[in-house]
């Protein structure tokens, strides 16, 4: 038996490639698989459940069946931090709070989708503390839909403009906040996406204990699957045929 984490799909509209790759993958990469864990942003955007595309309601479904077989678990991505228990209950998938630990063959293993981490970038970290205020939610999600469409391509925009401004070591992990949150849960494995960095990085902890912290990558022109049971773990790429965005 094993275990599958994902994350970072961005799936839209505009990117059907994706959406098929990540549909291939559920049909044909799930036999003896006892969970699956999808670490955030499995859409580009998400501005409410009850304006949600079609596209994202018939992978909802297709969820749902696969959930009757093996549980699926979500961690909210700073893309989709707004899906709520309406679509989780369609898609038949177990929200799971921003850090989640639990006991992976044996491992104590921490998950979540990482842009916690990214301390260094301290304007970024300002709007997630505004983002994730529960009133300012609240408002949000009771605001007209073509206005909450309006603000989220707005904040896309900006972040993207931001984003090309800062260094590849402020939108990176930081290693002191992954030694501190690892410390704090006690754990010996960290599982989180968001920097798009795939990778298996290993060092030591505060107690010398070897650490292991693994990036799951992105799916904008190849899948990214991190593969874990009881004797190994494999981080491997999903060929598929990418286009550009409309």
């Amino acid at each position: 038996m094993k275990t599958l984490f994902v994350g970072d799909l961005h799936l839209s509209a505009d990117r059907p490639d994706i959406t098929k790759a990540f549909n291939q993958f559920l049909d044909t990469s799930l036999d003896d698989v006892e969970a699956l864990y999808i670490l955030g942003d499995l859409f580009e955007v998400w501005t409410g459940d009850d304006i949600a595309e079609p596209f994202a309601y018939q992978l909802a479904d297709k969820l749902k069946n696969i959930s009757n077989q093996l549980p699926i678990y979500y961690i909210h991505g700073n893309r989709d931090f707004l899906i709520g228990k309406e679509y989780a209950i369609r898609s038949g998938m177990i929200l799971l709070p921003e850090v989640h630990c639990i006991d992976l063959y044996g491992k104590p293993t921490v998950l979540l989708h990482g842009d916690s981490l990214c301390t260094l970038d301290t304007a970024y970290q300002r709007f997630r503390r505004f983002r994730n205020n529960p009133v300012i939610k609240w408002l949000y999600t009771h605001l007209p839909k073509q206005t909450r469409l309006k603000i989220a391509n707005n904040i896309r925009a900006k972040s993207k403009s931001s984003n090309m401004s800062k260094s590849m070591q402020i939108m990176d992990v930081d290693a002191d906040a992954v030694t501190s949150l690892m410390t704090q849960v006690a754990a010996q494995l960290m599982i989180h996406g968001h920097t798009h960095r795939p990778d298996i990085h290993t060092f030591s902890g505060t107690s010398g204990v070897e650490l292991q912290r693994v990036v799951v990558g992105d799916w904008y022109e190849q899948g990214s699957v991190l593969t874990i049971s009881q004797n190994s773990l494999c981080l491997s790429n999903i060929p598929f045929e990418a286009q550009d965005s409309i």
